[in-house]
């Protein structure tokens, strides 16, 4: 791997940094929020959105979700021997590591319904648990997860699919699997996309919610 720009930068692109240039560029006067949680920082960032349209505090929010590749990022995976040296199977059970990606998505949410073009789709819920169970490992018994499924479905069992983060490792699929299992949710179908598009790190979630808009105005 060639050392990116991004390697070699002096820390003007430090997250905070970045997001100020942003926001300058597109004349936003409001002051940007960085939400840097790792893989699952653009899911966060919508649910964030949701919660700042719902208290009045704003009427749009635009999310962005973006990482790049880079030496220490490849070889930090390495060192956890959890990259596939194919494209990625998510929860096959032949599956024997990721695939990284790299990439960037953006969503616009509002709470004004005539900029929605039909069909509108509608964030409904979202909820961030963490587990703190390893430094670098998830748990082995997936309760995270299953309280966030458990808290964004509340009642709601008119669930058609899953769209997980999937990333074809052994012990994060497991425990995927597990957490929606106990959530009551396991017959319904799960899909993952990063057998597609790698695992994008802070992008991915994002990306994947992107993909699942699209799949879903598609059959409405």
């Amino acid at each position: 791997m060639k050392e990116s720009s991004f390697e070699k930068s002096n820390g003007d692109l430090e997250l905070w940094k970045t997001a100020n240039k942003i926001a300058s560029y597109f004349g936003f006067v409001n002051q940007p929020q960085v939400i840097s949680n790792a893989c699952i920082s653009g899911v966060a960032g919508c649910v964030v959105g949701k919660r700042l349209i719902d208290s009045d505090l704003y009427d749009n929010v635009v999310v962005v979700g973006a990482d790049v590749l880079s030496r220490f990022i490849v070889s930090g995976f390495q060192s956890f021997k959890s990259l596939s040296e194919q494209p990625c199977k998510p929860f096959d059970v032949a599956r024997d590591g990721l695939s990284l990606g790299e990439g960037i998505g953006s969503i616009i949410l509002t709470n004004n319904e005539s900029l929605v073009t039909s069909p509108k789709i509608v964030l409904q819920n979202g909820a961030i648990s963490n587990d703190a169970n390893h430094i670098s490992g998830p748990s082995r018994t997936g309760e995270g997860l299953q309280i966030a499924i458990t808290k964004t479905i509340g009642n709601n069992t008119d669930i058609d699919i899953i769209s997980a983060h999937g990333t074809a490792t052994p012990y994060n699929d497991d425990m995927e699997s597990k957490a929606i299992y106990n959530s009551g949710l396991g017959k319904v179908p799960v899909v993952s996309t990063k057998g597609y598009t790698g695992h994008t790190l802070g992008a991915a979630g994002i990306i994947e919610i992107i993909i699942g808009v699209e799949a879903m105005k598609k059959i409405l």
